[in-house]
């Protein structure tokens, strides 16, 4: 009995364990994407991941395409969460032949933030977000006051 029923079954557990964790640790492609964090929710009923949308945007006035992605580490969405409302970059690896949403509704799997202290609107055009501003004028006061 042992031969005929449960070998083979654990040997099929063993295959399916690990196609799992040859499809999560190999990534298809990554890159780079940069907008604005407009939606991030915590989802799912029985294995929770956290969902989201960054919408991209070329150039001021256009509609934005959105760009939705997963996160699966909870420090990462913490940093999202405190980014929102800013241009971010997001870095991210998409992974293929993951069934369910079990493992996340998108293929594409945030692992890392940049925050940008710039909006780039044309090339050598900059719009200097409030945090840069405050910085340039921090630094213009205390170069005038070493001036004196």
């Amino acid at each position: 009995m042992f031969k005929r029923l449960v070998l083979p079954l654990l040997v099929l557990a063993l295959l399916v364990a690990l196609y799992f964790w040859a499809a999560m640790s190999w990534s298809y492609s990554s890159g780079e994407r940069a907008g604005w964090v407009q939606k991030l929710s915590n989802k799912g009923w029985l294995c929770k991941t956290w969902e989201g949308e960054l919408a991209l945007v070329s150039l001021p006035g256009t509609t934005p395409e959105k760009f939705a992605f997963t996160i699966r580490d909870a420090e990462v969405a913490m940093q999202v969460t405190r980014a929102m409302g800013k241009r971010v970059s997001l870095h991210y690896e998409e992974k293929v032949g993951l069934p369910g949403s079990c493992f996340g509704d998108t293929r594409h799997y945030v692992t890392g933030i940049t925050v940008s202290e710039e909006i780039p609107l044309a090339a050598g055009v900059m719009v200097p977000t409030h945090a840069a501003s405050a910085a340039a004028s921090a630094a213009a006061a205390a170069a005038s006051a070493a001036a004196r």
